[in-house]
């Protein structure tokens, strides 16, 4: 399947590294406009790196920290109209849930869902406005199989797909389609980080993989760590016209870690 996305503008919040930046480039790729997005240096670092990747990739690069109402208000001036918004911003951690204070629940929801919220308030009316749009907010197997190891990661993850949901019945007819990716466990530098947590650091890489996955993700179909490039392909066909019946939904590319029929 030929994906073209020439002419849409695209933005992937929080995509200076792993997924994010995997949906990027196959974005970029696929010949859209590419907004690359990280809160300092870090993000015209990622966008050097994608055009040297990826030969006549347009792509442009906009610091802002989008966790923030002043962020995603200085992301608007930099960007007033797009095509296709992809909200991939998240953090995560292990923490036991009795020891999360309130402080600690108010940042994961203003970087994992009000992010989203924001931005979708801000660049889906447009988009309704021209009868063309895509937007999708990645999600995680975390929203439907909460972990006990990260409860407050898995109940914003939980929020993004009502609140991803709730935007698609307000597009309903525009020609612009909402959904969720929903991502299983995927090789990430931060989710290294977060093996070696669980699991010790002194296994190697592999078999640290392979012993996670064996003792805190046993319902893997896949029984391995997804990579970002796979995640990509599903949120690049989203973005495509041959997607266009495909809206409200939560599709998951989750290894069939999900032991469900739907999500």
């Amino acid at each position: 399947m030929m994906i073209d996305l020439s002419g849409r503008t695209a933005l992937v919040s929080g995509s200076t590294q792993g997924i994010g930046y995997a949906i990027a480039e196959r974005l970029a790729r696929s010949g859209a406009h590419v907004v690359v997005n990280g809160r300092g240096a870090s993000t015209e670092q990622a966008a050097a790196q994608l055009r040297a990747g990826v030969p006549d990739a347009k792509v442009t690069a906009v610091a802002a920290d989008l966790a923030t109402a002043e962020g995603a208000a200085a992301m608007l001036d930099a960007l007033p109209q797009l095509d296709i918004l992809v909200n991939n911003l998240g953090i995560f951690e292990a923490k036991p849930v009795l020891e999360i204070d309130d402080a600690e629940w108010r940042r994961f929801f203003e970087v994992n869902v009000l992010s989203a919220v924001r931005l979708i308030r801000l660049y889906l009316p447009g988009m309704m406005a021209r009868g063309w749009g895509r937007v999708q907010s990645i999600a995680s197997d975390s929203a439907v199989v909460t972990p006990i190891e990260m409860v407050h990661y898995g109940v914003t993850k939980t929020a993004l797909l009502a609140v991803t949901r709730g935007y698609a019945k307000a597009a309903a007819g525009t020609g612009v389609t909402v959904n969720s990716v929903i991502a299983g466990p995927t090789h990430t530098a931060g989710v290294e980080t977060f093996v070696a947590e669980l699991v010790g650091s002194e296994l190697p890489w592999d078999e640290a993989q392979r012993q996670f996955m064996r003792e805190h993700r046993p319902y893997s179909l896949l029984q391995r760590l997804i990579e970002p490039e796979e995640i990509a392909n599903m949120v690049a066909y989203l973005c495509s016209d041959q997607a266009s019946a495909t809206t409200g939904g939560a599709l998951r590319v989750d290894g069939g870690y999900v032991d469900a029929i739907l999500p």
